[in-house]
């Protein structure tokens, strides 16, 4: 029996494959790598055909999740990790995460990470926060780690796959379906990831756009979430305050792009908590106070453009 698959799509990241790669394998468990190559031009194809115990898929350009659920159809793994080609796996961290699940029969193991650098030096630590309702932390009552960190048992997560509609926030839709299911889970103390910070194009990183679009995806997914949970009785004060956490600010960046969207959000989180106080600081807190959400958001675009304009004389 396989004890681990790991799924790691892939995008024209040659560069650091092969390290990602070498960090899963282990001595004491069955881990089975399964590369999804998204139409790659860097040579990564030529280079996985060339290596051995490890199953390679190729597809064409079509994107992460696409590429994460073609894996997940052929994993064997009694467990399941999706881990990104730039990031690295701690020393341990598969055998801690999968005695932990084996002697509590947990659905899912956490853990915190580590972000590093391209040379592999430490940035930041995020150890696992804990916290005593799952669903609000996910939501974003408090840090929650990265779900590259988690160890997933296969059975339970069969029925969630990574959903192509919301592709720039996909692994955040992927652990809210997952949080909803209510899973039994354990903490692993450790970092079991290692997270790389670098200058290549990643994913969750998108400017003009694409920002845009996956400002709108991030918004969707708490529509969806909140509107599951309110149907089934269980959006709770707190729960909703966790949300408006990472509501709040996305309002204001999409107002950036759309001031009549994000007058909407705004009166959509007016809506879900008419209690609800502007958190900002400052000038700012002053002209949302007097001049309301929309007229603010107006001044706020202005202003931006006039920088911009400055800067591109």
């Amino acid at each position: 029996m396989i004890d681990i698959s790991i799924i790691i799509p892939s995008y024209n990241r040659l560069w650091s494959l092969p390290e990602t790669i070498k960090s899963c394998t282990s001595k004491l468990l069955n881990i089975e790598i399964v590369v999804i190559d998204d139409g790659s031009t860097d040579g990564t194809w030529e280079w996985l055909e060339q290596q051995k115990n490890i199953i390679s898929i190729r597809q064409n350009n079509l994107g992460k999740c696409w590429a994460v659920n073609a894996g997940f159809k052929i994993a064997n793994g009694k467990y399941i990790r999706f881990l990104d080609s730039d990031d690295i796996l701690s020393k341990g961290a598969n055998e801690e995460q999968f005695q932990i699940a084996e002697q509590t029969t947990a659905d899912v193991v956490v853990s915190g990470h580590l972000v590093i650098d391209v040379s592999d030096k430490v940035i930041r630590e995020h150890p696992w926060f804990f916290c005593d309702d799952f669903i609000a932390q996910q939501l974003g009552e408090c840090d929650s780690s990265h779900y590259s960190a988690y160890l997933f048992r296969k059975s339970f997560i069969e029925d969630v796959p990574h959903r192509p509609d919301f592709a720039y926030r996909d692994d955040r839709r992927f652990i809210l379906e997952v949080a909803l299911k209510l899973p039994k889970y354990q903490i692993h103390q450790g970092f079991a990831l290692r997270h790389r910070h670098h200058n290549n194009s990643r994913l969750q990183f998108n400017t003009n756009l694409k920002q845009a679009v996956q400002n709108f995806q991030h918004l969707n997914i708490y529509k969806d979430i909140l509107g599951i949970l309110n149907k089934k009785g269980e959006l709770t004060e707190r729960r909703l305050d966790a949300s408006i956490n990472i509501l709040w600010p996305l309002t204001e960046w999409i107002a950036k792009f759309s001031i009549q969207d994000a007058t909407e959000t705004f009166e959509w989180i007016k809506t879900l908590k008419p209690q609800f106080k502007i958190k900002s600081e400052g000038l700012k807190k002053i002209l949302y106070k007097i001049l309301g959400f929309r007229n603010t958001s107006y001044i706020l675009t202005l202003r931006r453009r006039v920088v911009f304009a400055k800067q591109d004389q």
